[in-house]
């Protein structure tokens, strides 16, 4: 891991191409808080706080997850001791939002008045819906991130104020511009500050290709992310502060980040459309759309993290609902019940399992898996057939890019 104080430098050689995102990913906090522009400090987190200083206080973008708020707020106290003063949520996220307790607390030991926390009007419907499915997002979670021991929190610091479209705040003497958007979510707020030139965007750009296809989430919306991004490039930031990743410096590469990655969502997103409108199946679409050449070679937009194929995914459950246009799918037979049909007309169980492992070594990885999954779940006690699972699945995680794809393919593996 790069050295914490060299965050701009770091962040310099990834947009350079001198350094290879795995080495900075934006999801493997630095630490430490760096002044990016006169009275602006960014500290690199699993989410990053962003922080403007002001006559009444700090103002910061996002506050930390349970697990790094502590830390990250530490070390923006080395930047600054000042009272915070507001704190905008760009979205709910939990990664996102739990630092608030540890600043009233802080407030309440030196005398001072607690935070004002802003954020969008959709965000405490969102917290309303985490307590009620805490146990599937706790499930969901602990298999997205290889977290075993990740528990769920059923506690949140909803917002004291809420805004629908935009709204403007003056805080010290310095105007800070929220502004709604759907993007990752539905709930997503993106600061500007005019009189910084600072644009704090929360995860609408993380370094990587979008969070627009997550196969674990709720809807996402990448149209409407792509048409959020061009409207923060038409203001010329001079200065990005993503929710993941490191800050971007210079009008020239913002504006460059901002349109690249609005133009592969909407790459992806009017293919999609436009093979639905012709009437082509789910099948049809995602093996067929891709993203344009080059993009996803951009430093700042390789598929690390989500995967366009995902996306392409959540383009068509966003117009097309749940049904991918098989009529098999629509009232199918139970899983396990299909899997021994199949198995006993290929010559059972342990033929299905040999065959994937000769597909797995000729590299074709895709058939292989569906194979060995109705091997598995046609005769879920043969440990012979167990190990060729997890064989199958440990090449195709090995095999993948994206750390949800990885880790889907690992927990498969695993699987008892």
């Amino acid at each position: 891991m790069p050295d914490n104080n060299d965050v701009l430098d770091v962040a310099d050689r990834l947009w350079r191409g001198e350094l290879p995102i795995e080495q900075a990913h934006p999801f493997s906090p630095m630490g430490g808080a760096t002044e990016v522009t006169d009275g602006c400090a960014f500290v690199a987190s699993f989410a990053n706080i962003s922080a403007v200083s002001t006559d009444d206080g700090l103002v910061l973008v996002d506050t930390g997850s349970q697990l790094f708020a502590p830390s990250a707020l530490e070390e923006l106290r080395r930047w600054s001791s000042d009272r915070v003063d507001t704190a905008v949520y760009s979205h709910g996220h939990i990664d996102h939002v739990f630092g608030v307790p540890l600043i009233e607390e802080e407030a309440k030991a030196n005398g001072w008045a607690p935070p004002t926390v802003v954020a969008h009007e959709a965000l405490p419907a969102r917290f309303d819906r985490y307590i009620l499915t805490a146990g599937y997002n706790e499930v969901i979670n602990q298999r997205q991130f290889r977290v075993p021991n990740l528990r769920w929190p059923t506690e949140y610091r909803y917002p004291d104020r809420t805004y629908r479209d935009t709204l403007n705040i003056d805080v010290g003497g310095v105007t800070f511009e929220l502004h709604h958007a759907r993007g990752e979510t539905d709930d997503h707020t993106w600061t500007w500050v005019p009189e910084r030139k600072v644009l704090c965007c929360g995860d609408f750009f993380i370094w990587a290709c979008p969070n627009a296809g997550n196969p674990f989430k709720v809807q996402r919306y990448p149209h409407e992310w792509a048409v959020a991004l061009r409207d923060m490039a038409a203001l010329e930031p001079e200065v990005l502060l993503p929710g993941h990743g490191l800050p971007i410096v210079g009008a020239d590469r913002v504006a460059q980040a901002l349109e690249d990655t609005a133009t592969l969502l909407d790459a992806l997103h009017d293919q999609t459309v436009e093979m639905m409108n012709a009437g082509a199946s789910l099948d049809e679409v995602i093996h067929t759309v891709r993203a344009p050449d080059g993009l996803v070679d951009r430093p700042y937009l390789q598929p690390i993290y989500d995967d366009p194929e995902f996306i392409v995914r959540n383009v068509w459950r966003l117009y097309g609902g749940w049904w991918d246009a098989d009529p098999s799918h629509l009232k199918p037979a139970p899983e396990t019940d299909l899997a021994v049909e199949i198995a006993t007309l290929a010559g059972g169980p342990r033929r299905l399992a040999d065959r994937a492992l000769e597909l797995a070594d000729a590299g074709d990885l895709r058939m292989a898996a569906h194979l060995v999954e109705l091997a598995g779940r046609a005769a879920p006690g043969d440990t012979g057939i167990r190990e060729a699972r997890a064989d199958v699945y440990k090449r195709r995680a090995r095999a993948e890019r994206s750390l949800m794809a990885q880790n889907v393919y690992n927990w498969a593996a695993d699987r008892d």
